[in-house]
């Protein structure tokens, strides 16, 4: 008889990070991870030592996901500095990427843990960086790539806090409005 199969560390991973952007750290816990899982929570030993290992293997997850994956794509589909700085937000906040809703809970739970501010500070450094060498590429005064790089990253970010009306445009129109003037 076969033994039986043990439920992949990446699934626990996965399942910790859709609990974490669904309902924040306390929604991350073992039990209701492995009930959505449909296993026991023996099972969640043989791959972590506690739910601290769990939550710090999250973080490199999100970590890689959010830069080298992102950063990798960027890189294999080409184009211009301008259509590189636009997809990376997309593929980083867009809400159909799933890094949206793990990127607002990190920046969430790093007011809180000190340890995860300096993971989210690393994160949004390289973002910073990246933006930079693009913007770089068509701005010739720091000063300015600094500014287009900040109103970027906050534009992209922010805007899933903002919940006022446009008058005569939809959200997405002035979305697209404020991005065009950023990369002009």
């Amino acid at each position: 008889m076969a033994p039986p199969t043990r439920t992949p560390r990446t699934k626990w991973i996965d399942e910790g990070l859709r609990a974490l952007a669904a309902g924040g750290l306390d929604a991350v816990r073992i039990e209701a991870l492995a009930k959505s899982l449909g296993v026991s929570k023996g099972g969640f030993y043989g791959h972590f030592q506690d739910r601290k290992a769990l939550l710090d293997a999250m973080l490199d997850t999100w970590e890689r996901r959010t830069t080298d994956d992102v950063l990798s794509r960027i890189e294999r589909e080409g184009g211009d500095a301008r259509t590189n700085i636009q997809r990376a937000g997309e593929l980083t906040f867009s809400v159909g990427g799933g890094l949206r809703g793990i990127d607002l809970a990190v920046r969430d739970w790093s007011r809180r843990d000190p340890s995860v501010a300096e993971r989210l500070r690393h994160v949004d450094n390289r973002r910073m960086d990246y933006l930079r060498t693009q913007f770089g590429t068509f701005c010739q005064d720091a000063d300015d790539v600094e500014v287009r790089c900040m109103l970027a990253f906050s534009l992209l970010i922010g805007n899933h806090f903002i919940a006022s009306d446009h008058d005569r445009h939809s959200r997405p129109e002035v979305l697209a409005l404020t991005m065009s003037r950023i990369l002009a």
